[in-house]
C-alpha cells in the first residue's frame, strides 16, 4: 500500500479557488489510478475525481465538471485538485485515494489506500 497526505484545504469565499495537493510515499506511485473524493457534514463520502496512472485520462464528478481539474506528477509523487469557482456546497473533508488494479473508478470500495483528508471550507 502507499501512504497517502492531503494539503491546500481551508477557508475560502464562494467564487475562489483552492489548489489541494496529496503526496504519496513509496516507488511505484505510478502503478496507481489516483481520486478525490469528498465528505460533507451529515452525508457520505462521494467522488469527486480520478485521474490515469500517467494522466492520459480522467473523470469527474457532475457536480465539478468544468469547475475542478484533477492532474498528477509522477516524479514528485503527487496528485492534485485544482478547484475554481467555489461553492458554499463544496464545503467537506476532502480525501485521496489510491487504486491498484480495479476499474470502478467512481467506487469508494476500489480504493487500497486513503488519506487523512484536508477540510476545504466555503463561504457565502
Amino acid at each position: 500500500q502507499v501512504q497517502l497526505a492531503e494539503s491546500g484545504g481551508g477557508l475560502v469565499q464562494a467564487g475562489g479557488s483552492l489548489r489541494l495537493s496529496c503526496a504519496a510515499s513509496g516507488r511505484t506511485f505510478n502503478a496507481y489510478v489516483m481520486g478525490w473524493f469528498r465528505q460533507a457534514p451529515g452525508l457520505e463520502r462521494e467522488f469527486v475525481a480520478a485521474i490515469s496512472r500517467f494522466g492520459a485520462s480522467t473523470v469527474y464528478a457532475d457536480s465539478v465538471k468544468g469547475r475542478f481539474t484533477i492532474s498528477r506528477d509522477n516524479a514528485k509523487n503527487t496528485v492534485y485538485l485544482q478547484m475554481n469557482s467555489l461553492k458554499p456546497e463544496d464545503t467537506a473533508v476532502y480525501y485521496c485515494a489510491a487504486l491498484r488494479g480495479g476499474s470502478r473508478w467512481q467506487a469508494e470500495d476500489e480504493y487500497d489506500s486513503w488519506g487523512q483528508g484536508t477540510q476545504v471550507t466555503v463561504s457565502s
